[in-house]
């Protein structure tokens, strides 16, 4: 089975070269995007019909929880929690009120994780999905407690876990309050594993910090989007440190998925039906 799943994976990866990064679109004219990899220009409508991966060269642009969520739940059956906690300011850090409420107004969300419950092909599962795009996806309080939340609801429910990740580390203006967040949400996902409940992770572009130090790397199945950054410094900040030249391609998901870092590296389109895949094996159905 799971010989399978990674034949199948790594077939559809042949077809797409990774690029050397994501970063979000960038606008060419008002009437298309230019692909930050190949440079194609292409319009709105062709890139969100292709699940924002550029058709010329694969690049996968970032995308936001409600873009994946309409992807990959049966339609009708999000069903969201958690939605109204929000980030106080722990430590009085100055200005970190107003940064919130610009995050909040940028990308039309709360905080960086959306959380839920849903169906996939009729399999019901617990969904959470970070957002770079509210304070680079950082965690904190809020965001750690969200994600805690999503793991024991699938624990008291009994669902598989789905987190798709993506994030530039502990959020520094809550200080020791957002390190904790690493022991909480790693707790968490202990308990998933003793009690035999699934937790798929689907590592996205960046996937750094905090984050991967605790919960992103303690999925039972780690699966990265093509070309994503996975690691917890930075390049720039190792080759600085070590004073070497890192080679190509380093910490990105191909290279990873090389090491053992990462299980699969699975385009964006393959990822939905992977992941019923990956259900249906766990639930002894027909994958």
């Amino acid at each position: 089975m799971s010989e399978k799943i990674e034949k199948s994976a790594a077939a559809s990866s042949a077809q797409t070269k990774p690029p050397a990064a994501q970063v979000p679109a960038t606008q060419a004219t008002s009437a298309s995007v230019s692909c930050p990899s190949c440079t194609a220009e292409i319009s709105p409508a062709a890139l969100d019909a292709n699940l924002k991966v550029c058709p010329s060269c694969g690049f996968h642009f970032r995308m936001e929880p409600g873009e994946r969520i309409a992807y990959l739940a049966d339609p009708g059956t999000f069903v969201e929690f958690s939605r109204s906690m929000t980030s106080l300011n722990p430590i009085s850090m100055e200005g970190y009120e107003e940064k919130l409420s610009e995050a909040g107004r940028k990308s039309n969300l709360s905080e960086a994780v959306v959380t839920g419950t849903c169906e996939i092909e009729q399999i019901p599962v617990v969904l959470a999905l970070m957002s770079f795009s509210f304070m680079g996806g950082s965690m904190g309080s809020v965001v750690g407690e969200k994600i805690t939340r999503a793991m024991l609801k699938g624990l008291k429910t009994r669902r598989p876990v789905i987190i798709y990740t993506t994030s530039g580390g502990a959020r520094m203006q809550e200080g020791i309050f957002s390190l904790m967040q690493m022991a909480k949400t790693a707790s968490a996902a202990a308990e998933l594993d003793r009690a035999g409940i699934p937790l798929f992770m689907v590592l996205c572009d960046p996937t750094t910090g905090g984050v991967t130090a605790s919960f992103a790397m303690l999925g039972d199945i780690a699966i990265a989007e093509p070309g994503a950054l996975i690691g917890f410094a930075g390049p720039r900040v190792i080759e600085g440190t070590i004073k070497q030249t890192l080679p190509d391609g380093f910490q990105r998901a191909e290279f990873q998925q090389d090491k053992g870092f990462v299980d699969l590296v699975c385009p964006r389109r393959d990822q939905r039906s992977l992941l019923v895949k990956l259900l249906k094996a766990h639930s002894g159905g027909n994958a």
